[in-house]
């Protein structure tokens, strides 16, 4: 039988301190005197009071975490961070519903940026703070679970990244604790510097370190209702561009750079595929848009840089409304929405390692049918690539295929059009943000959507931030038999 005391005691602590980070906006609302903090007084109150006694009641018992044990633990986790997450927009004094609650606590700590908020630019500080906090949290949170989790649980490829990290970085990180430390310094060192540019850019203290959480996480919340486009500087765009990108690559070479190694930075094949991907993307955008729009060169370069950026690495932000940049641009934006960016970062998507890797089995399939006597290996980083990857990578496009399929046809058979189905779609399993259309696009919420509509996108929000199989993995009967 499966023994649930140590999935329990990790997300007591997981709600512990929780329950301590809601007290950062409670202080923010009563140094501006506003009534909202006692909203996330009593969230805490109630997350603390819950993680606590799961914390007690298995302290003194812990066993030891196995494989079947972590597959829970990870989904535990995300779904409770998002049901205790959604509590202070329930306690609000003027309350969210718990299904819109909800979906904004998992937009949040997914890092997908979709909302159901308006009139940001008036709202409480103390609000849009845990809303940056959220998705602070679930960009350091998958970092770790892509690191330290997935690799030992051989998701959809992830076991290449343990091969990878076999002997320098197992000396120099022994212990998933201190690899955490790690990620969590580096993470919090990109956060400050980027405060900082972003303030010495003309942006307030408060804006400043709220959209440094959210570019580094890459999650797109913002505290205005017309996103980053309420900044009209172009330093402030570049800025945040550049933070965005900063947030797609591995945390596991900027470890490595920070202790001296900054070659597998700079000559890392999967970040040469992605800035070289995020490259041929703007240069297209930028024609389209000159092409379509009569925009010149500057300004074409400048929109497509940062709304191409924002929606390749699931950040979410905008600052013009790409369904007006013509026919071309649309049809880009909904491809791009796929990739996403390297594993190890703070990106979802597909993430580029995996096209990496069907594209090397695609050529070695291709030599094959020319040379069937011929022995072809596919390579990633200039090292073979086995079998059993190229098979959980299939495995994981097709489920994330079927995933995508499965949630378009049911958002339509609420009554969405199809635009807004099959953005929609795309928009939570990649967990980028805004979709396509007049509804939920750039200029768009997703408040006007029906309550099963936002729980099924909830859901696969969730879905796509832990990459499927670590949740469908629960559905197995074999899985909770001794």
């Amino acid at each position: 039988m499966l023994d649930f005391r140590p999935v329990l005691f990790v997300v007591g602590l997981l709600l512990v301190a929780l329950s301590a980070a809601m007290l950062l906006p409670a202080l923010i609302e009563l140094f501006d005197d506003s009534p909202e903090w006692r909203a996330f007084i009593f969230s805490a109150a109630a997350t603390g009071f819950f993680g606590g006694a799961l914390v007690l009641a298995t302290v003194s018992e812990r066993a030891k975490l196995g494989l079947r044990q972590a597959f829970l633990m990870t989904s535990l986790c995300w779904l409770c961070a998002a049901l205790f997450g959604a509590l202070p927009f329930v306690f609000l004094s003027i309350p969210l519903s718990f299904t819109d609650a909800f979906f904004e606590a998992m937009s949040g700590i997914t890092t997908t940026g979709s909302t159901v908020m308006i009139g940001l630019d008036h709202a409480p500080r103390g609000i849009l703070l845990w809303r940056a906090l959220l998705q602070w949290f679930g960009g350091v949170g998958i970092v770790v679970t892509a690191l330290a989790v997935l690799p030992m649980l051989q998701v959809g490829g992830m076991q290449l990244f343990r091969m990878e990290n076999s002997d320098r970085s197992d000396k120099a990180f022994p212990r998933a604790a201190q690899l955490a430390a790690w990620i969590a310094a580096v993470y919090l060192a990109l956060t400050v510097a980027w405060s900082l540019m972003l303030w010495l850019a003309g942006m307030d203290v408060f804006d400043a370190v709220a959209h440094a959480m959210t570019t580094i996480a890459t999650g797109g919340f913002s505290t205005s209702d017309k996103s980053v486009g309420a900044y009209p500087d172009p330093t402030i765009h570049w800025i945040i561009t550049v933070g965005m990108i900063a947030g797609s690559l591995p945390f596991a070479l900027y470890m490595q750079a920070a202790r001296g190694y900054t070659r597998p930075l700079l000559h890392d094949t999967q970040v040469r595929w992605f800035l070289g991907t995020l490259g041929v993307v703007i240069a297209g955008l930028s024609i389209g848009q000159m092409v379509f729009t009569g925009e010149d060169f500057g300004t074409a370069l400048h929109l497509s840089a940062f709304n191409a950026t924002s929606i390749m690495t699931g950040t979410g932000y905008a600052t013009s409304d790409y369904d007006h940049w013509g026919s071309f641009a649309p049809a880009m934006f909904f491809v791009i929405m796929f990739i996403g960016g390297c594993a190890g970062s703070t990106t979802c998507g597909i993430k580029i390692f995996r096209f990496q890797i069907l594209f090397a089995a695609a050529i070695v399939q291709l030599k094959q049918l020319v040379q069937p006597r011929g022995v072809f290996i596919a390579h990633y980083n200039h090292q073979p690539i086995s079998a059993n990857v190229v098979a959980s990578v299939m495995a994981f496009s097709l489920v994330y295929a079927a995933g995508f399929a499965t949630l378009t046809i049911a958002l339509s058979f609420m009554g969405l059009d199809f635009i807004t189905s099959t953005s929609g779609a795309a928009t939570a399993i990649s967990n980028v943000g805004p979709g396509l259309g007049d509804i939920i696009g750039p200029a768009g919420t997703f408040v006007a959507l029906p309550a099963a509509a936002k729980w099924a996108l909830a859901i696969g929000m969730l879905f796509g931030r832990l990459e499927f199989f670590t949740i469908l993995v629960l559905l197995l009967p074999s899985f909770w038999r001794g």
